[in-house]
């Protein structure tokens, strides 16, 4: 049974960073392609940063480029999303997502296996 488990969220103030962790169970990450996404109240789920499996390729929205860094740790079967320079504008649900491809072009239409989301909130 494929779960993905997301940790780490909570509230910090404008400026500051978190690590986002998505824990994989029931299978191996090395061979599938991993996204985190954004939900905000009222607005679409929106990709944020997606990394392939292939050549661990990333893609990153504009709204989060040189700020956000997706990263993968097979060995703990694990993804990680750094966020710095937190912006009120980035509080949402957050959600890791997983589809049995290799790459993918990020849209949450794209993907199969979703976990429960961790909330952060970016308020002074």
């Amino acid at each position: 049974q494929v779960q993905l488990v997301e940790s780490g969220g909570g509230l910090v103030q404008p400026g500051g960073s978190l690590t986002l962790s998505c824990a994989a169970a029931g299978f191996t990450l090395d061979y599938f392609a991993i996204g985190w996404f954004r939900q905000a109240p009222g607005k679409e789920r929106e990709g944020v940063s997606c990394i392939s499996s292939s050549d661990g390729s990333t893609y990153y929205a504009d709204s989060v480029k040189g700020r956000f860094t997706i990263s993968r740790d097979n060995a703990k079967n694990t993804v990680y999303l750094q966020i710095n320079s937190l912006k009120p504008e980035d509080t949402a649900v957050y959600y890791c997502a997983t589809v049995v491809f290799s790459q993918t072009h990020c849209l949450p239409g794209e993907y199969d296996y979703w976990g429960q989301g961790t909330q952060v909130t970016v308020s002074s």
